[in-house]
């Protein structure tokens, strides 16, 4: 199984993108031996758009266009259900072990995402009630996946 994240808004050089760069790196190195294919990462531009319906709908229809064949679509939503490390893990696992082709991680724009990406997600994650920057969310989310990984593997990183 194949990993994206398609984020909306571009992280520029700096701590965050250094931080992001190592955990999808480190996921690389043990993903592979867990039978991952590799960790993908489209960065969209925000929409300029003058009012939030069409920055919503534009930004839907770029994460649209990206959408593989036969995945399942993780939406991150600040209304999301908060799920702890084993647990999403243990749903990355399943869907390896399915045979499913690819996972697909969503981070919406400061609008959010649009119902219907909402609406076609499998599973929508919250990392806790407060709001967070994309740029954030991003990095917390690359090092949950290569958490999941080392949990997978049962790998000591993981002390739970």
């Amino acid at each position: 199984m194949r990993l994206v994240v398609i984020c909306i808004g571009r992280l520029k050089q700096g701590p965050e993108r250094e931080l992001a760069e190592r955990y999808r790196e480190r996921f690389e190195d043990i993903g592979r031996k867990l039978g991952f294919r590799g960790l993908d990462i489209h960065e969209i531009a925000e929409s300029r758009a003058r009012d939030t319906p069409a920055r919503i709908a534009e930004e839907a229809t770029a994460i649209s266009a990206l959408l593989p064949d036969k995945h399942a679509l993780v939406a991150l939503d600040e209304r999301g259900k908060s799920i702890d490390s084993a647990s999403f893990a243990q749903q990355l696992g399943r869907w390896r072990d399915e045979g499913l082709a690819h996972t697909v991680f969503v981070i919406g724009g400061a609008d959010g995402l649009s119902p219907e990406l909402q609406r076609k997600a499998s599973l929508r994650i919250a990392f806790g009630s407060a709001t967070w920057p994309h740029q954030m969310v991003r990095v917390m989310l690359l090092e949950q996946i290569y958490r999941a990984a080392t949990i997978l593997a049962g790998h000591p990183y993981h002390r739970a």
